[in-house]
């Protein structure tokens, strides 16, 4: 399933996991007045079901069908939009399909998890997490998953904007999510740190001065690409689009004015 909005240049969205394409309603008028926004629903979220093995719902699979749908919808070159496990999905196709990529925007990012040892035991954890939410049912998994730290900041959000996006992690199947995070997590993709220096896209990095677990990683990831610019929000958490929106619009407009047709 895909949000399609406005006309030029293409922007692609990549959610992060447990949203969906509508994650980012909030922008898409915004957005839809500089670009040819499409926001897909990623493999296991929202209404793109599981596919029928977990070697199609890789980061380095659903990179290479991003760039086969944009070639597919007349959308090559396109400025490419990440949050979280979005922004790894976004990365990977900037590494693997620098063709496609006209301009790269990632929020709160990761490269993966470069130490083996490390890796591994994020395997380890999110097959538990996976097993959780395929017991639990999507209703409990998603409480416990609203009370992750990262999501601390949270607490400061209206209740309305909080109910909208609990209710796009809802309409999520279990089985999805759980597939994707056995698939598509930061320790099962591969680590892409020695390859951010062939990153060719002009690269803006969007994170929050608050938010201690991931800054470390969007900082790296803006280190590693040349020329990449790195914009921290403050009093900001992990998810700059939904604390810190107008901050959040202005820079992404802003990208997409400054950054050169194809």
């Amino acid at each position: 399933m895909v949000t399609e909005r406005g006309m030029g240049r293409p922007l692609l969205l990549l959610h992060g996991f447990t949203g969906a394409g509508r994650s980012w309603a909030d922008h898409l008028d915004a957005f839809a007045g500089h670009a040819r926004v499409l926001a897909p629903d990623l493999p296991g979220h929202g209404g793109t079901p599981a596919t029928a093995t977990l070697a199609a719902m890789t980061v380095e699979a659903t990179a290479d069908e991003l760039a086969v749908y944009l070639a597919d919808e007349g959308a090559l070159p396109a400025v490419v939009l990440g949050y979280s496990m979005g922004a790894r999905i976004a990365l990977r196709l900037a590494v693997a399909h620098p063709e496609a990529v006209l301009g790269l925007i990632l929020e709160s990012p990761s490269a993966g998890i470069a130490d083996p040892a490390l890796r591994a035991a994020r395997q380890e954890a999110d097959e538990a997490l996976a097993e959780r939410i395929e017991w639990q049912g999507i209703g409990d998994f998603v409480t416990a998953w609203e009370r992750n730290p990262v999501f601390a900041t949270h607490a400061a959000l209206e209740p309305e904007l909080l109910a909208r996006q609990r209710a796009i992690r809802l309409a999520s199947e279990p089985a999805g999510l759980a597939a994707s995070l056995r698939a598509a997590g930061q320790g099962a993709m591969e680590p892409l740190h020695d390859l951010l220096v062939a990153v060719t896209a002009p690269t803006l990095v969007i994170g929050g001065t608050l938010d201690t677990i991931a800054r470390p990683r969007a900082e790296a990831v803006a280190a590693g690409i040349p020329g990449a610019h790195l914009e921290l929000l403050e009093g900001v958490g992990h998810t700059p689009h939904l604390e810190a929106p107008a901050a959040f619009r202005r820079l992404v407009t802003e990208f997409l004015q400054e950054v050169p047709a194809a």
